[in-house]
């Protein structure tokens, strides 16, 4: 994997590059559509590509070690060719999920053991263990394996587990170092950064972070209930001690305000499942501000749900027929929605890049936040 910046904003922090991986190159700052079992919910592939123009996806190293699991993964050939997918696969470790099974699993300085969602069944996931799942799944970006811990957490518990994260990650390192990838093109690793909301212990795991000198960096623990001003600090904290010449990915990050907040803090990359989950129940982003399509004042609105971005969903259906389609319980409307905000989000980093080579990015993202966060 290779990273060049292309160019930076005059007033912030916020970067425009690229990323090369064995699959293409993707234009940062970059939103990650979430795929966690090798599906965008609601949404084909081939939309993903031409409508939504996503350039990455994600997968889930928990769920699709489950099901399909790995056998069935490596017969295909990997993920890419499992689900039709050409473009850049990006696996989150599975660590969020395990450690979410608070009823259900035991940690120890091994890894942690678990008890399927599924059912019922116990498994036992390593360090080394979860390096190979992702070399079955056959990503191009790949997580370490790691704990997230909860907001809030005591002091001493969130050191503890920065600690036991670090160590782990040291054994991610050496052991993907001793293996080879299974489809014939590279995979790069991500340490992820933990230390919840103390900033020497959010200093401390960006420069052990750093240390491992792998190919790019993320950022987790955060936006997990804590608040928007400690989310803002604790990125703008990690990324002072983050290489600049690698790049930065702060997971499950956000609504579009949050997005544009991070990018001019020098995040690159951002996945969460907002776009698609809020979707789904009705909560239509757009340039003009949050839609709740559900709500009465749009039975007879016939202007399109976004005419202001590059989406055929976005520009041919009527507020006034989406609001139908939900009123109705119709699926269409479920996966009108997701493409739209999907494509909404991706049209958004698109206009940062732009703004970030102009110089212009930090007064374009003052005068977008509040429209974006405005209620319609």
């Amino acid at each position: 994997m290779n990273f060049e910046l292309k160019g930076t904003d005059s007033n912030s922090k916020a970067r425009a590059g690229v990323i090369t991986t064995g699959h293409g190159q993707i234009e940062t700052p970059i939103f990650m559509p979430v795929g966690t079992v090798g599906s965008v919910k609601a949404v084909m592939q081939d939309q993903l590509k031409e409508q939504i123009k996503a350039e990455i996806i994600l997968g889930n190293t928990y769920h699709l070690y489950l099901r399909p699991g790995t056998e069935v993964l490596e017969a295909a050939g990997g993920l890419h060719k499992f689900m039709g997918w050409d473009r850049p696969i990006l696996t989150d470790s599975g660590g969020y999920q395990v450690f979410s099974l608070s009823g259900q699993r035991k940690l120890t300085e091994e890894g942690a053991m678990f008890r399927s969602h599924i059912d019922g069944s116990k498994h036992m996931f390593s360090s080394e263990k979860v390096m190979d799942i992702q070399r079955s799944i056959g990503a191009d970006i790949i997580m370490a394996f790691d704990e997230c811990p909860p907001y809030p957490s005591d002091y001493s518990y969130a050191q503890k587990s920065m600690e036991l994260t670090h160590r782990w990650l040291a054994r991610c390192v050496d052991h993907l170092g001793q293996t080879e990838p299974k489809y014939g093109y590279d995979q790069a690793l991500f340490p992820i950064v933990q230390g919840s909301t103390y900033k020497d212990l959010r200093v401390a795991s960006s420069q052990f972070a750093a240390s491992m000198e792998c190919d790019g960096n993320a950022i987790g623990g955060l936006s997990v209930g804590e608040p928007e001003e400690m989310m803002y600090e604790m990125a703008a904290l990690c990324c002072e001690y983050l290489p600049e010449e690698k790049p930065r990915y702060l997971m499950g990050v956000g609504t579009p305000w949050n997005i544009l907040e991070n990018i001019s803090l020098g995040i690159d990359m951002f996945d969460c499942v907002m776009p698609t989950r809020n979707g789904r129940n009705g909560m239509l982003f757009t340039s003009k501000g949050v839609v709740n399509i559900r709500n009465k004042k749009w039975a007879s609105d016939f202007s399109p749900i976004d005419d202001g971005i590059d989406c055929p969903t976005s520009n041919t259906y009527s507020k006034a027929y989406v609001r139908h389609l939900f009123i109705s319980g119709e699926i269409l409307g479920l996966q009108i929605a997701s493409i739209h905000n999907l494509a909404f989000y991706l049209h958004l980093v698109k206009q940062a890049r732009t703004h970030i080579l102009q110089g212009d990015y930090n007064s374009w993202k003052n005068e977008m936040i509040p429209l974006l966060k405005q209620r319609m």
